[in-house]
C-alpha cells in the first residue's frame, strides 16, 4: 500500500540505475521527492575540482530525473535542519537516503536519524555505495583488517554474484509547490574561469559512466595487468574513479559487467580482469580502514611515525605543484593534474614519493594538494594511498622504497609520449633524453630548442643526496 510522500537524499549516489534508496521510495511511495542539500560549512570541505565535477553531475542528475517524470529539488543548508523543514513542508512520512561512510558523514547520519525520529517519520537507509559494508569485513578474532591480500580473499569470498537494481523507467511525480533553488545557485563554479581543462578531459554523469565501462571492458579489460602501469596508454586504465567517486555508478555495476566479461576468458586475460577487481576491493579496503581508524587522514596509522621529522613546507613545494620540479615524469604528472582534474595511479605513486622521500614534506601536504585539484578526491583512498607511499599506514609500502623518478619515468614512459603531452616544452627531445634533459648533449637541446634551467627547470634536488637523508631519518626513527 502506498505511503504517501518520501524524499530521496542524494549525496554521492548521483544515478538511477543501482540506486537502492531511489528504487524502494519509488516503489512504496506515492510521491518522491529527489533532493541534494548543499552545505557550504560541512567539516570536510569538498575541493576546488570536485566542485566542478558536481556541478555538471548534479545537472546531469536532473536532465536524467526529467526525462523519468521528476526533476531535481536543490536545498542550502545543515540536512539535519533541511531534511526536517522540507519533510514538514510536504508531509512527507520517509526519508530514504544511501549511507556514506566518512567519519563527519556518519555522524551527520545518526543526528539525522533521531531528528526524524522525533518526527516520527521513517530515517531508511541503504548500502548503496561498496560492495560490502565496511563492518562486514572482520578477521577471524573479530579485528579489522590490517592486511589487503586476506582483506581481498575475504570479500572475495563474500560476493560472489551481485544484485544490481534497475534503473527506474518512470518515477512518481514529486509533491506540487515545493520550494527550490537552481544548482547554479550552489556556485560550485569558480568566479574566474579555470575549469576548461576539466570539462574538454571529461564526460561527467551517469551515462557516461556506464560508456566509460563498457569502453573499458572493451578496449582494456583484457590487458589490464600488462597495461595499467603505462601512463601514455588511453584505454590502460577504466578513468572510472571520479564516477565512482560522485555515484554516477556503482561498484556494483562494475563488478557484475567484469565478472560478466571475466567469465569469458582464460588465461592471462582472465587474470587481468582479476587485477581489475583487486583494484576496486582496495577502494573498500581504504573506506574499510577509515571506518575502523576515523583519525587516519590527519595521524599516522603506525604510531612510531610520530616522531618523524616531517617538514610542513619548504621552498620546493611550490614548483612540486606547478610541475616545474626538474623531473621531467613528476612535472608531467603534476600538470596533468592541474590541467584535467586527474592524474594516472602509476604516475600518482611517483610524485608522491618525490614529494615525501625527495623533498622531504609531510605526507598530509600532498593530501590537501590532492583534495583541492582531484576530480576523485575521496577522503579514504586519498589518506590512505598517501599513508601508502609515506610507509607509516597500513599494509603500506615500505618507507625505504623510494622510487627514482629518473628510472620510474624511462621504465613506464620509455617513448616518452606520456611527457611530451604535458610538458611540451621537452616535446622535440629524443625518448634517450627526454627523462633526463639537463644530461643530454648540446646540441640534442640545441635542435629541440630545451635549454635547461632557461626552458626547462634543472631538477630542484639531487635525488642521491635526497634518498640518502631520508633513509638517515627512518634510521633515526627506527
Amino acid at each position: 500500500m502506498s505511503k504517501s510522500t518520501a524524499i530521496v537524499w542524494f549525496r554521492n549516489d548521483l544515478r538511477l540505475a543501482d540506486n537502492l534508496a531511489l528504487a524502494e521510495a519509488a516503489k512504496e511511495f506515492d510521491k518522491v521527492l529527489p533532493l541534494f542539500i548543499w552545505w557550504p560549512k560541512a567539516q570536510v570541505h569538498i575541493g576546488s575540482a570536485s566542485k566542478v565535477w558536481l556541478h555538471h553531475s548534479l545537472l546531469s542528475l536532473d536532465a536524467s530525473l526529467q526525462n523519468a517524470g521528476s526533476r531535481l529539488f536543490v536545498r542550502t543548508g545543515n540536512p539535519v535542519k533541511v531534511l526536517k523543514e522540507i519533510s514538514k513542508e510536504t508531509g512527507a512520512s520517509a526519508v530514504f537516503w544511501n549511507r556514506s561512510y566518512e567519519p563527519a558523514e556518519l555522524q551527520l547520519e545518526d543526528e539525522i536519524k533521531a531528528s526524524l525520529n522525533s518526527s516520527r517519520v521513517l530515517a531508511g537507509h541503504f548500502a548503496g555505495n561498496l560492495l560490502l559494508e565496511p563492518w562486514e569485513a572482520r578477521k577471524k578474532n573479530n579485528t579489522p583488517y590490517l592486511v589487503f591480500t586476506p582483506f581481498a580473499k575475504s570479500s572475495f569470498e563474500k560476493l560472489g554474484q551481485v544484485h544490481i537494481v534497475s534503473k527506474p523507467g518512470n518515477l512518481p511525480t514529486a509533491p506540487r509547490g515545493v520550494r527550490t533553488g537552481t544548482i547554479g545557485s550552489l556556485e560550485l563554479l569558480p568566479t574566474v574561469r579555470w575549469d576548461n581543462g576539466i570539462t574538454d578531459a571529461w564526460q561527467i554523469g551517469e551515462d557516461a559512466a556506464e560508456r566509460s565501462l563498457r569502453r573499458f571492458i572493451k578496449n582494456g579489460l583484457r590487458n589490464y595487468d600488462e597495461t595499467r602501469n603505462l601512463p601514455a596508454l588511453d584505454d590502460g586504465v577504466s578513468r572510472l574513479s571520479p564516477h565512482l567517486h560522485f555515484g554516477e555508478i556503482s561498484p556494483r555495476q562494475i563488478w557484475a559487467a567484469v565478472t560478466r566479461e571475466r567469465e569469458k576468458l582464460s588465461g592471462k586475460e582472465a587474470a587481468s580482469a582479476t587485477v581489475f577487481l583487486k583494484e576496486l576491493l582496495w577502494r573498500e579496503f581504504s573506506h574499510h580502514l577509515l571506518y575502523h581508524f576515523p583519525t587516519m587522514p590527519e595521524l599516522e596509522l603506525r604510531e612510531e611515525f610520530d616522531y618523524y621529522p616531517w617538514d610542513s613546507a619548504n621552498e620546493y613545494l611550490r614548483a612540486w605543484q606547478k610541475g616545474l620540479t626538474g623531473f621531467p615524469i613528476v612535472d608531467a604528472g603534476m600538470r596533468q593534474l592541474w590541467q584535467t582534474g586527474w592524474m594516472h595511479n602509476r604516475v600518482r605513486m611517483i610524485v608522491g614519493s618525490f614529494l615525501i622521500k625527495d623533498l622531504g614534506i609531510d605526507w598530509r601536504t600532498g593530501e590537501e594538494w590532492f583534495w583541492d585539484t582531484l576530480v576523485d578526491a575521496d577522503l579514504a583512498q586519498n589518506s590512505m594511498n598517501w599513508q601508502w607511499v609515506a610507509g607509516c599506514g597500513a599494509d603500506a609500502s615500505p618507507f625505504f622504497r623510494i622510487f627514482n623518478p629518473t628510472s620510474q619515468g624511462k621504465k613506464f614512459d620509455p617513448e616518452g609520449n606520456y611527457i611530451r603531452k604535458y610538458v611540451p616544452e621537452l616535446a622535440k627531445l629524443p625518448a634517450k633524453w627526454i627523462h633526463a634533459p639537463q644530461d643530454a648533449p648540446a646540441e640534442v637541446l640545441q635542435k629541440a630548442g630545451v635549454a635547461p634551467g632557461d626552458t626547462y627547470p634543472l631538477p630542484i634536488v639531487d635525488h642521491a643526496t635526497a634518498r640518502a637523508e631520508s633513509l638517515r631519518n627512518y634510521k633515526r626513527l627506527r
